[in-house]
């Protein structure tokens, strides 16, 4: 009977053992993306320019980290570097719909509370996300995902909106209020 107890003790420790580890991806854990860290500033400004829409390429930068924009808990800012003449995220008519007021970074975190790509909103504040990064927020919860919002410092009329929960960020479009 004790040693049925150990075996058994010991796949339980095992199971929760893999289940802690990899829920470590979506969480930040060991990958160090995500899982609640705020980056203290948005990206800085490219110095490099491409002219036109830069080629394709993947954003997982190391092992278990997604495969979009994304944010280091160290705060580096993992694509966005195509700079201002990138053509994907140039808008005709910069802040045609106003400016967002709500407040930008770490201290100002708001919890989505609808919608989806093509709009959502928080607080009385709607946006749109660019076409460009549709499939960059598949797996965002338009109804209770954490985001903080900060100024593309490259893109007029563009903000980021980074979610809190997977260390992922997408451009937006300010639509109002």
């Amino acid at each position: 009977m004790k040693k049925t107890l150990r075996v058994v003790a010991v796949i339980l420790t095992l199971a929760w053992m893999a289940f802690a580890q990899g829920r470590g991806g979506e969480h930040g854990g060991k990958h160090d993306v995500g899982g609640g860290h705020i980056p203290a500033h948005g990206p800085k400004p490219v110095r490099t320019e491409h002219h036109g829409s830069p080629p394709s390429r993947g954003f997982s930068d190391k092992g278990g980290h997604p495969e979009a924009p994304h944010v280091h808990s160290n705060d580096k800012w993992i694509g966005h570097d195509s700079g201002r003449h990138d053509e994907r995220y140039h808008v005709d008519h910069p802040w045609e719909h106003g400016r967002f007021t709500g407040g930008f970074g770490r201290g100002h975190v708001f919890r989505l509370q609808g919608g989806g790509r093509d709009r959502f909103w928080f607080g009385g504040f709607y946006f749109s996300v660019v076409s460009p990064d549709y499939g960059f927020c598949n797996d965002w919860f338009w109804d209770r995902d954490d985001i903080v919002v900060y100024e593309d410092p490259d893109h007029d009329g563009l903000y980021l909106a980074y979610n809190v929960r997977l260390g992922t960020y997408i451009h937006v479009t300010f639509l109002g209020r």
